[in-house]
């Protein structure tokens, strides 16, 4: 055969490539058709919400959440059989990548001083729900006799970053992968319940402090995507846009633990077994640490600076006008949320109850107890720190 005919193995992805779409360049057509269902499905869901709202009930703002219309509508239409599988890496993309974007735009809502000030609040809180739901999850699951290891990957996922920390922790301990895909279906079912009961919990359990609400909804509930889904829809709902703000800073102050957690629970399998050939990986800081996190910092820096320029009566960098900075500023905005509903009906879309299937009920139960743990830790710590997260 001559090297022209030779098969040419499976190139590895570029960084760029690997940060903005997740697969290489010949394979973005694939993304598309999914992509464009879960576009369309965000684009309905925001005009049956402002339909059902606006002209049905008579309100000026929508009380009917498009976020919640979007997972739901989603959950339905993933659930019809034979759904063409072509769909399926488009779904994933509106959950990874579109979600991060959507989370970058958003630093544009908020100064850097804003950022800071709402931040470092919530380090406290999230470090005493991250060590509460680690022991609190790793003890049920030593009860219960399941595998140490799908323990750990359910109480990182719980308590960190949901799906990404527990694949990211999942070679660091050397998990098998059925254990990975109990902890990911776990954290998935879980989540998504949080995602639509707990703004209205939160809204009842703190009696309208905003703060005291996103920073709850920021530690108690799993996933990134889910966090953000639960702010937005509380901002909907209730008309508070400052806690969609306060939760995702709160949820990206979480997610940059993993940075320093997985590493140590690499360390800590690696010594444990060090005399069984193990082989698991031990990532590091740089690896782990969510770069759009730096995306999202970089947007508040934007927003600091034109406001700066436009406080000294001058132009916002040199160029945009008081009106047309602030028009910039809402333009922006209204891209940020809708690419969050396109991420949220993504997850609706990329949510199969059929895994759930062959979960038994003893993982189920470790996801249960481990979510509640980190509900109810979350709510504590919030009320010991009432006079620091108030208004």
């Amino acid at each position: 055969m001559s090297k022209n005919n030779t098969v040419q193995p499976n190139q590895p992805l570029t960084k760029w490539e690997q940060s903005i779409f997740g697969v290489s360049v010949r394979e973005i057509p694939g993304l598309l058709p999914g992509l464009i269902v879960a576009s369309l499905l965000a684009w309905a869901s925001i005009n049956i919400s402002d339909f059902i709202g606006k002209d049905l009930l008579g309100f000026t703002k929508s009380p009917i959440s498009a976020v919640m219309i979007a997972i739901i509508l989603g959950l339905l239409i993933r659930s019809v059989p034979f759904l063409p599988k072509f769909l399926l890496p488009g779904f994933r993309f509106s959950v990874k990548k579109v979600l991060r974007f959507g989370i970058i735009l958003l630093g544009i809502r908020l100064t850097m001083f804003d950022v800071l000030k709402l931040g470092i609040v919530g380090v406290p809180i999230v470090a005493v729900c991250i060590i509460g739901a680690l022991l609190i999850t790793s003890w049920i699951n030593n009860k219960l006799n399941l595998p140490e290891r799908l323990g750990t990957l359910i109480a990182v996922g719980t308590s960190i970053c949901g799906v990404t920390a527990i694949l990211a922790a999942s070679p660091a301990i050397d998990a098998e992968e059925e254990e990975t895909a109990y902890a990911v279906a776990v954290i998935t079912l879980f989540g998504l319940f949080a995602t639509l009961a707990y703004p209205h919990l939160a809204h009842s359990i703190f009696s309208g402090q905003v703060r005291q609400i996103g920073i709850f909804l920021g530690t108690a509930i799993h996933e990134t995507a889910q966090v953000v889904g639960a702010g937005q829809m509380y901002a909907d709902i209730f008309d508070q846009p400052i806690v969609l703000d306060i939760a995702t800073i709160t949820k990206l102050v979480r997610n940059v633990f993993m940075a320093f957690v997985i590493p140590v629970m690499a360390i800590y399998y690696s010594q444990k077994t060090k005399d069984k050939n193990y082989d698991g990986k031990k990532p590091g800081f740089f690896k782990l640490f969510p770069m759009f996190v730096l995306g999202f910092l970089f947007m508040a820096i934007i927003r600091s600076v034109g406001d700066m320029g436009i406080s000294r009566g001058q132009q916002a960098f040199g160029l945009l006008g008081p009106e047309t900075w602030t028009n910039a500023i809402q333009i922006i905005k209204k891209s940020a949320e809708f690419l969050l509903v396109i991420a949220l009906a993504g997850v609706g879309l990329n949510t199969d109850f059929k895994s759930f299937k062959i979960l038994g009920l003893k993982p189920l139960l470790v996801g249960l107890i481990a979510s509640a743990s980190v509900g109810m830790i979350s709510y504590f710590a919030i009320l010991l720190m009432a006079g620091f997260v108030s208004y």
